[in-house]
């Protein structure tokens, strides 16, 4: 999976999705984008993107829990980059993996907002556009083309066509097995889509564990 997600893909602007900032139409693809709350193992998560960055250090719940307590995706993932050296060993092999599990449990919390998202892309090519990271996004690489890895793109267009596009909400969401997936101390359980859900939980957003 790692080396399937590693491949350089060339993309038309023209004829994708292309998303960058939270707030364009749609901001809401990308991990940053607020609104979408997570619940994991009883503690409330601002967005998927703090999730993400947590998940580098499970041995380190201070390290976790000041990523995740900032009101800022951005600051959280400056904070995260303090600590690199920290890391877990096998991070590289396991970030895509991770990175899928964590959209799905964003679909599965915010099923009507952010698989209706989703659905308005149709079957059109999603790419992050990024001119930093052309692993989980891509770039200008000629007039009216994109070029990188786009790894979360790629991992989107997957999760619409599996769920979204079916209309088959994922009720719950399984740890991928990975050794130590901890938060907190303790490993990650099963997400099932929680009552605190049913109501409109971007009201809360800003409630953090």
């Amino acid at each position: 999976m790692q080396q399937e997600n590693s491949k350089i893909r060339n993309y038309r602007t023209q004829e994708c999705v292309v998303f960058s900032k939270t707030d364009g139409p749609f901001g809401g693809l990308s991990n940053m984008a607020p609104g979408y709350p997570l619940l994991i193992n009883g503690h409330l998560l601002a967005n998927s993107e703090v999730l993400y960055q947590a998940m580098r250090y499970p041995l380190f719940p201070e390290i976790q829990e000041e990523i995740i307590t900032q009101h800022s995706p951005m600051t959280a993932k400056m904070i995260s980059k303090k600590y690199r050296n920290k890391t877990r060993q096998d991070w590289d092999e396991l970030r895509v993996k991770i990175m899928r599990w964590s959209l799905e449990v964003k679909l599965s919390q915010n099923w009507e907002k952010f698989g209706e998202l989703l659905r308005k892309t149709g079957d059109k090519q999603i790419v992050e556009y990024s001119t930093k990271d052309h692993f989980w996004g891509a770039s200008e690489c000629g007039e009216g083309q994109l070029g990188g890895t786009n790894a979360l793109g790629r991992l989107l267009m997957d999760l619409r066509n599996k769920y979204a596009h079916t209309n088959l909400k994922p009720e719950c969401v399984a740890p991928p097995y990975i050794t130590g997936f901890l938060l907190y101390g303790f490993e990650i359980e099963t997400i099932c889509d929680e009552p605190y859900f049913s109501a409109d939980a971007s009201e809360h957003a800003l409630i953090y564990a």
